[in-house]
């Protein structure tokens, strides 16, 4: 089974950048899309950006496109997410989340990642990002 680990957050001032790393253990990593997202307290839970199984495409949710980038490297089981320009509206628990879309047995692929977390069935427990001067 499938198991995450969101690491890389933290206090970081207005203006800066952080790189939240997702890495998976357990079973085979190319199998899965990947979503991140997030949680601001007394906020819904949003999308930030998904992956492909491969890496060969993303989505990201409008408001953060040119100020996030999401990555994935599988010969390290890792996702990344790259959040720059950081502002408070930034504060919240970012998980990360993923979707089997590779068949074990044909592997037929039924992307492109979906964006809504409710398609996502295993999650890492969060790590808190927290902007502020």
């Amino acid at each position: 089974q499938l198991q995450l680990v969101e690491s890389g957050g933290g206090l970081v001032q207005p203006g800066g950048s952080l790189r939240l790393s997702c890495t998976a253990s357990g079973f085979a990593f190319d199998y899965y899309d990947i979503l991140w997202v997030r949680q601001a307290p007394g906020k819904e839970r949003e999308g930030v950006a998904c992956i492909g199984n491969s890496g060969d495409h993303a989505k990201y949710a409008d408001s953060e496109k040119g100020r996030i980038t999401i990555s994935r490297d599988n010969t390290k089981n890792t996702v990344y997410l790259q959040i720059d320009n950081l502002t408070p509206e930034d504060t919240a628990v970012y998980r990360c989340a993923a979707d089997q879309t590779k068949d074990e047995s044909t592997n037929y692929y039924t992307g492109p990642c979906r964006f809504h977390w409710l398609n996502y069935d295993t999650w890492g427990q969060g790590t808190q990002v927290t902007v502020s001067s």
